[in-house]
């Protein structure tokens, strides 16, 4: 396969609803907010053990964040968890209506 056989298609920015996930802008915030938590132990050189202790939460919480384990988290809890690791937090939502003029990308190969 050579280059001349791909096409090159922009993604929507959100790599769930690109793949047809139901709860595509739920999974993606999940997402975002669980990079910030593997972010900001990583810049502290936090073990999982060590966050244990900092926060009051399971080192296996953290353990299956780190290991993008997700679908058990709600996006309130890892919020909350965040601000146990003495972060500001801040959230924006936008609400845009669905509509048949949003681009969906296609996969090409």
């Amino acid at each position: 396969m050579t280059t001349d056989d791909m096409e090159l298609i922009h993604g929507s920015g959100n790599v769930f609803r690109d793949f047809g996930h139901p709860n595509a802008g739920l999974e993606q915030a999940r997402a975002l907010v669980a990079a910030k938590i593997i972010g900001v132990l990583d810049d502290r050189q936090l073990s999982t053990r060590e966050a244990e202790k900092l926060t009051g939460v399971p080192h296996s919480v953290f353990s299956r964040i780190r290991n993008t384990q997700l679908r058990r988290f709600t996006l309130d809890r890892m919020i909350t968890i965040l601000g146990k690791l003495d972060e500001e937090i801040e959230v924006s939502v936008t609400f845009r209506p669905r509509g048949e003029n949003v681009d969906r990308p296609q996969l090409g190969l």
